[in-house]
C-alpha cells in the first residue's frame, strides 16, 4: 500500500514540478515582413523555465528555406547551434543561466527565404522540442499558425503607390467636372467622394497596392490630417460652431449608446441561430474580442488597445477582431459617403432643420468672398508655412505631453485604466492641430483663406480618403463571415437608433454622419466626412472625433460588460 502512495506521489510531484517549470506552449507566429521573399517568423514560449532546449523544423515547401536563427536578446549569453539537413532544420541551444519566462515572449526568430507566394497557410511542421531545466525535461505544447509570406502586391514603392493614388484622384476630379455625357449620370447617384475611397479599395483588393506593406497612410494621418485640421479651421466662425446647439451633442451621444447597446443585441441576435459563433470560454471567449470592437467604435486606436488588455483577449485570435473592424467600419463609412450625395432628399425626409449649419456655411463663404485674391507664390508658401509649422508644433506637443503623462501618472500609463487613451500621440496630435487652427483664426492668418487655404487643406483630406480606401479590401468580408455578421448587426443597431433619434428631433443628416464617424471612424474619418460637406465643417468632425477619445474607454466597458451578460445568457 505504501508502494501505492510512493507511486501516487511521484506523480503528483512529477507533475507539480512541471506546472510549476510551466512547461506549457511553444508558437510559431506569422511573418513579421509579409510582403518580401527574405522574411522572419517569430517563435515565442510563454510560462516556462529552461537552461537548453533543442527543436526540429521541416519546411513544408522545397522553395522554403530556413537561412538563419536569431535569439532574443534574452538568450544572448547562451550558446547556439543552427544545422541543416535537406528540409529538416534543428536548433539546439544551451544556456549559463536557468531562463525564467512568465508570459508569452519571442525567444529567436527563424529568417526565411523562398521564391514562392503563401496565403494564410502554415509554412513550417515541428517535428521534436526538447527543453530541459534543473528539474528534468520539462512538457511543451506547439503551434504554428498560419500566414502570409511572399505576399503578391505588385507595386511596393511608395512613390509609385502615391502616384496611383493621385491618378485615382485626378481621375474622379476630371470626370465629375464634366457637364454632359455619362458622367453627370453617374455622379448623380454616386458621390465622388466615395470614388475617392473606392478606386484605391479596389486596386488593393487586385493586389496592386496594400496598405500594410505602404507608409502613405501613415505620412497622411500623420502630417496632411493635422494640416488639413489647421487650413480648414484657420478662417471658422467659433461663435458659429457653438450655434450648431445641442442636437450635434445629441446626435454623437446617440452615436456612443448605439454602439454601447448594439454588441449585447448583435450576440443575443446572432446567438438564436449560431450560438457558436458568440461562445467560446475563458480569454478565447469571443465577447472579450468584441470589447477591443467597441473600444474602437466609441474612442478609437488607443481606446481598443485599452479594452484588449483590461479584458485579456486571446491575442491569437485578435487578427479576426481586427478583421471585422476595418472591413464593418469600412462599409460603414462607404455608406455614410454615399448619402452625403443624397442629403438634401435625407434632410427634408427628416424633417431637418440646416438653419445654424447655413449660417455657419455663409458667414465662412462671405467671409471668404470679401478677401478672394489669385494666390501668389508667396500666398501659397504662406499657407503651407501656417499649416506645417503648427503640424511641427503638434507633433511636439504631442510628444511630450504624452511622455510626461505616461511617465507621471499611472492611470494614463496603465494600459488596463479607462484614463490610458491620454497617452496616446494620436490624440493630443489631433487635439493641438485644432486648437493651432482655432488660434490662427483669431489673428490676420485667417486672411489667407482668400488666397485658397481651405482649398490645400481639402486637397489634403482627399489623399487622406484615398490611403484610408486602400485599407479596405473587398475579398476579406467573406474570410470570416461570422464574426462579420456580428459587427453589420451591431452597425445596423448603431445606425438605427441615429436615424430614429435624428427624425424625432429633427437633426440634418450632417450630424447623423459626424456623429456617428466620430465614433466609429475617430479623428482620422470624422473630419473628412465633416469637410465633404463643408471645408468649414471639419472643425466640428475633429472636435467631437476628439470627445470620442475621452468617453471611449468608460463607454467600451459598460459595453463589455453587457455583451458578457448577454453571452451568458
Amino acid at each position: 500500500m505504501k508502494d501505492i502512495f510512493r507511486s501516487l506521489y511521484f506523480l503528483i510531484s512529477f507533475f507539480f514540478i512541471n506546472s510549476i517549470a510551466f512547461g506549457q506552449n511553444l508558437t510559431v507566429e506569422e511573418a513579421n515582413n509579409k510582403f518580401d521573399t527574405n522574411f522572419q517568423l517569430p517563435v515565442a514560449v510563454d510560462s516556462i523555465k529552461f537552461t537548453s532546449f533543442e527543436i526540429s523544423f521541416k519546411t513544408l515547401d522545397k522553395n522554403l528555406k530556413i537561412e538563419q536563427v536569431v535569439l532574443d536578446k534574452k538568450l544572448a549569453a547562451g550558446s547556439l547551434d543552427f544545422s541543416s539537413n535537406n528540409d529538416l532544420y534543428t536548433i539546439k541551444y544551451i544556456g549559463q543561466n536557468e531562463i525564467s519566462i512568465s508570459k508569452k515572449q519571442k525567444i529567436f526568430y527563424l529568417h526565411l527565404f523562398t521564391n514562392s507566394i503563401y496565403s494564410k497557410t502554415k509554412l513550417l511542421k515541428i517535428e521534436s522540442i526538447n527543453f530541459l531545466n534543473s528539474d528534468g525535461g520539462v512538457t511543451i505544447t506547439s503551434k504554428v499558425e498560419e500566414t502570409e509570406a511572399n505576399k503578391f502586391v505588385l507595386f511596393k514603392n511608395d512613390g509609385i503607390v502615391f502616384g496611383i493614388l493621385m491618378i485615382a484622384l485626378g481621375f474622379v476630379f476630371y470626370t465629375e467636372s464634366k457637364k454632359s455625357g455619362f458622367w453627370p449620370k453617374f455622379y448623380k447617384y454616386v458621390p465622388g467622394l466615395l470614388m475617392c475611397y473606392m478606386i484605391p479599395a479596389v486596386f488593393n483588393s487586385l493586389g496592386l497596392i496594400d496598405a500594410d506593406v505602404s507608409q502613405t497612410y501613415y505620412v497622411a494621418s500623420r502630417y496632411l490630417l493635422p494640416a488639413s485640421l489647421v487650413l480648414l479651421t484657420i478662417s471658422i466662425d467659433l461663435k458659429a460652431v457653438f450655434n450648431l446647439g445641442w442636437k450635434a451633442l445629441v446626435m454623437f451621444f446617440t452615436g456612443t449608446i448605439g454602439i454601447v447597446i448594439g454588441g449585447p443585441i448583435a450576440i443575443l441576435i446572432i446567438s438564436t441561430f449560431s450560438p457558436e459563433t458568440v461562445g467560446g470560454a475563458g480569454f478565447d471567449a469571443v465577447w472579450r474580442g468584441l470589447a477591443t470592437l467597441a473600444g474602437s467604435w466609441i474612442g478609437g486606436g488607443a481606446n481598443q488597445a485599452a479594452m484588449l488588455e483590461i479584458y485579456e483577449y486571446n491575442q491569437e485570435l485578435y487578427g479576426g477582431m481586427v478583421l471585422v473592424d476595418i472591413v464593418v467600419a469600412n462599409i460603414w463609412m462607404a455608406v455614410l459617403l454615399f448619402g452625403i450625395g443624397k442629403k438634401q432628399k435625407i434632410d427634408n425626409w427628416l424633417k431637418a432643420d440646416n438653419s445654424a449649419i447655413d449660417d455657419l456655411k455663409n458667414k465662412v463663404q462671405s467671409f471668404t468672398e470679401k478677401i478672394t485674391r489669385v494666390p501668389s507664390l508667396t500666398d501659397l508658401m504662406m499657407i503651407l508655412m501656417f499649416a506645417f509649422v503648427s503640424v511641427g508644433i503638434a507633433h511636439f506637443g504631442a510628444d511630450n505631453i504624452s511622455k510626461y503623462l505616461v511617465e507621471n501618472f499611472e492611470s494614463v500609463s496603465n494600459p488596463k485604466s479607462a484614463l490610458s487613451s491620454f497617452g496616446s500621440d494620436f490624440f493630443w496630435l489631433i487635439s493641438i492641430a485644432t486648437l493651432m487652427g482655432i488660434v490662427l483664426s483669431f489673428t490676420k492668418a485667417r486672411n489667407y483663406e482668400g488666397a485658397g487655404a481651405s482649398k490645400v487643406g481639402s486637397v489634403f483630406i482627399y489623399v487622406l480618403v484615398a490611403t484610408i480606401g486602400m485599407k479596405m479590401d473587398l475579398g476579406k468580408i467573406f474570410e470570416n463571415p461570422g464574426l462579420i455578421l456580428i459587427g453589420l448587426v451591431w452597425m445596423a443597431i448603431h445606425a438605427g437608433l441615429l436615424i430614429l433619434v435624428a427624425k424625432l428631433i429633427k437633426a440634418p443628416y450632417f450630424f447623423l454622419a459626424v456623429g456617428s464617424q466620430a465614433n466609429v471612424g475617430g479623428a482620422a474619418s470624422a473630419p473628412v466626412v465633416a469637410a465633404a460637406f463643408h471645408p468649414s465643417l471639419a472643425t466640428v468632425g475633429a472636435l467631437l472625433a476628439v470627445f470620442g477619445y475621452v468617453v471611449g474607454t468608460y463607454g467600451a466597458i459598460l459595453c463589455a460588460e453587457l455583451m458578457k451578460i448577454a453571452s451568458a445568457g
